[in-house]
């Protein structure tokens, strides 16, 4: 007893690797090796090196602005059409101003992505599932193993961020200090560069500490899809189908095998008969072999429709009980018959040539 328990718990422990079904299951419920930290940071990485391209007309942009600001917008009354212009003006010149870079980081979101799990879509993710409420199931979320890599992961990418910003900053503490003698132009000019070297910096180490998550997240999603041998019986059985269905489709299969059989039947040169329970279809073809083979065969009912089928396209039946039972036995549809019967069938089939020429 104790024996057949160990057992069922070994059977049932996920131990095996996924299937490729149990893989194509997860990818279409969403459940993908991924790491957000790699779209973290080659979205940052991007949007830094599209303000360094676009930095200076950006600067223009932003000039025009505040200049426009204080020569003309604050010479408008104050009226509701006045205020509706300002705010549609301001607006758009903001919004063409930050598009190249919305869609740069667009650009990188998606491509960061289809690097990692290539193209997929589903809404399996948005379905609304109360489970996800259940306060229990919610605090062993937050307790989980899971949830205390995810905290040091966190720690450690802020930790990481921190001491490279900072470093940054400290290798031009110098310049910064210097800025009270600098002009407008000056300052922003080095806060500009000091903000863009952080932004690549840190992008570059979260890059590199998003390639130690994305092997950590595909170890941890292949550990979770992970199969016990009882989980890779039952998927076969589903995939192999209900015993009904399958009793269906052999039979549909054997319909369609006789259909094609008896269509046979009238090439045939001689019908072997027992007389009534076996019918086996002879035929001879130099072209096809150097010996007859046997083009149809069956007991009772199927005998019946042979020899049927035979007299009505004028194929003679030979009774020999014992070769009829042997061929059966022995041959299967399509195949030469055996060196045994070569002496016996050529004998009938030398008769059967001798009543067509006299015929």
């Amino acid at each position: 007893m104790k024996l057949h328990l160990d057992l069922q718990y070994f059977a049932g422990e996920k131990t095996e690797k996924a299937t490729p079904k149990k893989r194509q299951d997860s990818r279409k419920k969403g459940q993908v090796a991924k790491s957000q930290d790699v779209n973290t940071a080659i979205l940052l990485f991007f949007v830094f090196i599209a303000l360094i391209v676009m930095g200076g007309q950006w600067k223009d942009t932003m000039t025009s602005m505040y200049e426009k600001s204080f020569t003309e917008y604050i010479h408008w009354d104050i009226t509701e059409y006045s205020v509706h212009t300002l705010f549609v003006e301001l607006t758009l010149e903001m919004a063409m101003t930050l598009a190249p870079v919305m869609g740069i980081a667009m650009l990188a979101g998606v491509a960061a992505n289809y690097m990692q799990i290539g193209f997929l879509f589903t809404t399996e993710p948005l379905q609304m599932k109360l489970n996800k409420l259940d306060p229990i199931q919610g605090a062993k979320r937050i307790f989980s193993a899971r949830a205390l890599v995810e905290l040091l992961k966190s720690l450690l990418k802020i930790s990481i961020v921190g001491v490279v910003t900072f470093s940054i900053l400290w290798m031009n503490k110098d310049d910064m200090m210097m800025l009270a003698g600098k002009d407008v132009n000056g300052a922003l000019a080095f806060f500009g560069n000091i903000t863009i070297q952080m932004g690549i910096a840190a992008s570059i180490a979260l890059l590199i500490l998003s390639v130690m998550d994305y092997t950590y997240q595909k170890y941890d999603f292949e550990k979770n899809i992970r199969m016990s041998k009882n989980d890779i019986k039952d998927e076969y059985k589903n995939i192999e189908g209900n015993p009904l269905i399958k009793s269906k489709i052999k039979e549909k299969q054997r319909q369609m095998a006789m259909r094609r059989m008896m269509s046979e039947v009238p090439e045939a040169d001689v019908i072997i008969t027992n007389p009534t329970h076996y019918s086996i279809a002879i035929k001879y073809d130099e072209e096809k072999g150097d010996a007859p083979y046997v083009v149809a065969k069956g007991v009772d009912f199927v005998a019946f429709k042979i020899r049927e089928i035979a007299k009505a396209n004028q194929i003679m039946l030979v009774e020999n009980r014992p070769l009829a039972r042997a061929l059966y036995d022995q041959v299967e549809i399509g195949n030469v018959i055996n060196e045994e019967f070569y002496q016996a069938v050529a004998e009938i089939l030398a008769y059967v040539y001798r009543l067509k020429q006299k015929a």
